[in-house]
């Protein structure tokens, strides 16, 4: 008998040890407006082989989030429901996989998840090791956290496809937004002539980045400022993108991050580039982000800030398409 409750007393703990503990997460259990966004208590991630298991102190907001949750994105809701959406998290690593040979615990990092993942409103979230980078050390986790989807989009485009180049010019369309903000202050490091389209109310914010000529989209055609662009970068389509075409020098690029039109698929020149993209995680490309964060490059720009559990009146704010630079949920 007494071998009996010292094999229990052994078991015990180890069993204490192996349950799975909870966290806060916002989870959508059916797509819709907003109010689907719902605060659970869900169990814990662990971290698989290559895998950081994160402590998020910081999440931000995307158009591709409200996107998600409403349920047009196709595909990106990959995991199905429910599910934690979210892509870009700022926070401290809890916990390494195995296989993980960059990343210690305690280390800050920021990271984008994978567009098919997600699960970055929560408490913890899984970052694989090739998603992450270490922190700015001169931002906060609020301002780390309205980085790497924008940037990385913005990087990618007009670095990787449109090879953007010291003396060209290019159109950056809604340049007071997440992408257009962080596209600007990138084009300018690299030595480009920058025009970009936004309200009047967002022109000194714009010059204040590095904007060469600013277009009042609401009373003012592009047209008339820009012609024989080398590159656009186009968040918006629609008539935007299709206007656009025409303003391109031959040889130029038009990069579309929210799909091509039926003129964009099939433009009437055979002189010039279109090509939709979708951002695509990269630890090697956050990880020179960083640097020019930290270099004051690239300026973090966050204008709300929400606690995780008031997602809700986030998306309502990313809706209204009225903010500047990035909007972040707080996860303390």
């Amino acid at each position: 008998m007494k071998i009996l409750f010292f094999l229990i007393g052994l078991i015990l703990p180890v069993a204490g040890l192996c349950q799975q503990t909870t966290m806060q997460a916002i989870q959508i259990q059916q797509f819709g407006g907003p109010e689907v966004l719902e605060l659970h208590e869900i169990p814990q991630p662990i971290a698989g082989v290559g895998e950081l298991l994160l402590r998020v102190h910081a999440a931000a907001i995307n158009p591709v989030d409200t996107s998600v949750r409403a349920g047009r994105a196709g595909g990106l809701s990959g995991a199905g429901i429910p599910y934690v959406p979210g892509f870009d998290v700022s926070g401290v690593v809890s916990a390494v996989g195995p296989g993980v040979t960059g990343f210690n615990i305690g280390d800050e990092v920021f990271a984008m998840l994978d567009l098919r993942r997600g699960g970055g409103y929560a408490e913890y979230a899984i970052v694989k090791e090739s998603e992450a980078a270490l922190k700015p050390t001169n931002t906060s986790h609020e301002e780390a956290a309205s980085i790497p989807l924008v940037a990385l989009t913005a990087w990618q485009t007009l670095f990787e496809i449109a090879d953007l180049q010291a003396g060209q010019t290019v159109l950056i369309h809604a340049g007071a937004g997440g992408v257009g903000s962080v596209a600007v202050q990138l084009a300018k490091w690299k030595g480009a002539r920058v025009i970009a389209t936004a309200s009047e109310y967002n022109h000194d914010f714009l010059r204040g980045i590095g904007v060469d000529v600013t277009v009042d989209y609401r009373t003012q055609r592009f047209e008339d400022f820009a012609q024989d662009v080398d590159v656009v970068l186009d968040p918006i389509g629609g008539e935007t993108q299709v206007r656009s075409l025409a303003i391109l020098k031959q040889g130029g690029t038009l990069v579309s991050i929210v799909g091509l039109t039926p003129e964009g698929r099939n433009p009437d020149r055979s002189d010039i580039n279109v090509i939709s993209t979708l951002v695509q995680p990269s630890s090697s490309q956050l990880a020179e982000i960083a640097q020019l964060i930290e270099q004051g490059v690239i300026r973090p720009i966050v204008n709300y800030r929400f606690p995780l559990q008031d997602a809700k009146l986030a998306h309502e704010q990313s809706e209204t398409r009225r903010s500047r630079g990035k909007i972040v949920l707080q996860i303390e």
